[in-house]
């Protein structure tokens, strides 16, 4: 008789219980005040786009896309456009594998989506009551449920995870990250040049553009070599200079509509980045020679 080995499969992430499945519409304008939980949570964003508060992270979510809550993260979240379609799954998933969707935010593709789908479809089999009630808090067992709805669903879930994790170091994930650092550049930047004229803040860069502190800070560095505030002063004074090449204002003028507080102050921080004043800037070759055509906007030519 043959001498049979067992092997038995190794589990890296295997979710012991759920605690809710949710599929709703958000309604416009709607915002949840937040909460913090001791197991994890995805949302899904199967239509429209989210805010979402998440820790010290301000995040903007768009269709397709799904953010991961470790336990213990507060969260929140805000509909502000048209309502979006939510998925919502809170779950038990304890083990080292776990740690690599701690403030995970990424795209996903139709088989991530397939699974999805399963797991709404197999909990709204396996369990009672609307998953369309957000403030619904547990999952009660549906008398006469088909045959492993549970099962089926917890293992759509498993597989999601799996497939997901499998994806974070391989080059697709990579591209939707540098995609979504660049829409988080550009959206700061824009952000930047229609308010030149006002005292900006880093936080307030941070709270109307849903990113948060760090992370704005690592992507201006990476990006530019400086800070936020030192790259948005540089933008002030580029700015400055197309108007002084316009010959339309005096100093003073261009002092108030760049945010400078006093044209004393102008004229010290367009030193300090040009090498020389404004009044010598106006009569020098330099000036005529950019004249000849504009700047780059990206501020790094001053």
């Amino acid at each position: 008789m043959a001498d049979y080995s067992p092997l038995r499969p190794r589990r890296p992430l295997s979710v012991a219980a759920l605690y809710t499945v949710h599929y709703f519409e958000y309604a416009s304008g709607y915002a949840f005040r937040g909460e913090s939980h001791d197991f994890w949570e995805l949302v899904y964003v199967d239509s429209g786009s989210l805010r979402v508060t998440a820790g010290e992270r301000r995040l903007s979510l768009r269709q397709g896309q799904l953010v991961f809550h470790a336990p213990g993260e507060f969260h929140a979240l805000a509909a502000p456009g048209s309502p979006p379609d939510l998925i919502v799954v809170s779950f038990d998933c304890r083990g080292e594998a776990m740690e690599r969707f701690r403030g995970l935010v990424t795209a996903v593709g139709a088989a991530e989506r397939s699974l999805l789908a399963q797991i709404v479809s197999e909990s709204g089999a396996a369990f009672s009551g609307p998953l369309d009630d957000p403030g619904s808090t547990s999952l009660q067992r549906r008398e006469g449920a088909p045959f492993g709805a549970e099962q089926l669903a917890v293992s759509a879930l498993e597989e999601l995870l799996v497939r997901i994790a499998r994806g974070l170091a391989g080059p697709g994930e990579r591209e939707r990250a540098a995609s979504a650092a660049d829409d988080s550049f550009a959206r700061v930047c824009a952000y930047m040049e229609r308010h030149l004229g006002e005292s900006l803040s880093l936080e307030e860069l941070c709270r109307e553009n849903y990113v948060g502190r760090s992370q704005l800070q690592k992507l201006f560095h990476e990006r530019t070599g400086g800070g936020v505030m030192y790259y948005f002063g540089r933008l002030r004074i580029n700015a400055a200079r197309r108007m002084i090449r316009s010959g339309r204002y005096n100093f003073t003028q261009i002092a108030a509509q760049c945010g400078f507080q006093s044209v004393h102050y102008f004229s010290r921080r367009f030193r300090q980045l040009t090498g020389m004043s404004p009044s010598e800037y106006a009569g020098s070759v330099r000036m005529l020679v950019e004249g000849g055509g504009e700047p780059d906007d990206s501020a790094n030519n001053l």
